[in-house]
Formats: C-alpha cells, structure tokens, sequence
C-alpha cells in the first residue's frame, strides 16, 4: 500500500458525540456540576466542541478525543461520583474533511433550500 493510500484510509479523525451520565452522586439528579466540570476539563484540550442538552459533540483526532472522555471520566470520580457511564457515538471519514459544524451547515441549506427554515 503506497503512502498516499494509508492517508486515504487513516482514521486519524473523527467526530465524537457523547453523553457523560454521573451515577450515584451527592446531589440525586442533579448532574450540572459535573457536566460542567467535563466542560472545563474540554476547555483545556484545545480540541473543538460544543456542549447541547443531552450531550457534548467532540472532534478531533482519534486518540485525543478517546482521552478527553477518558479525562471527563477521571474529573468526574475526582469528584466523588461513585459511578459514571458514557454513550458515545463515533464518525470517521477518510473521502474528505468532515467536521460537526459542516454537518449542521449542510442539513440547514437543504432546508432553506427548501423554504422551511424558520
């Protein structure tokens, strides 16, 4: 395989979505400083994100955003959180650049395109 072929097929970036769910912590429910702890501990990665109501999009490359969640995990037991699961969703593309904004920026032209923006 050429050189130019293994950069084609790399995985070296992805688009991460996730939902960080904080367990068993002090304040029953309520799960808000936690999450914005995980927001800091972003801040500091120098990666792209974007925080929503259910969840945080990441993208970046492969291994730093595995670690950034690993990191949000970590922060969160630091914490004293007992437990901590994670639903994450992973996209990769290697035919282009592919990022979270891009991905709004083309649903939302097909709808203004189509009169239904609001």
């Amino acid at each position: 395989m050429s050189k130019a072929d293994e950069r084609s097929t790399s995985m070296t970036r992805c688009t991460a979505d996730f939902c960080l769910i904080p367990i068993g912590g002090e304040d029953g429910a309520s799960v808000g400083k936690y999450i914005t702890e995980c927001q800091r501990v972003l801040a500091k990665t120098g990666l792209e994100y974007k925080m929503h109501g259910y969840g945080t999009g990441l993208e970046g490359p492969w291994d730093e955003v595995m670690n950034a969640i690993k990191a949000c995990h970590e922060a969160v037991h630091k914490m004293g959180c007992p437990r901590v699961a994670t639903d994450i969703r992973i996209g990769t593309r290697i035919d282009k650049p592919s990022s979270l904004s891009q991905k709004v920026e083309s649903v939302e032209k097909r709808l203004a395109a189509n009169n239904f923006a609001q």
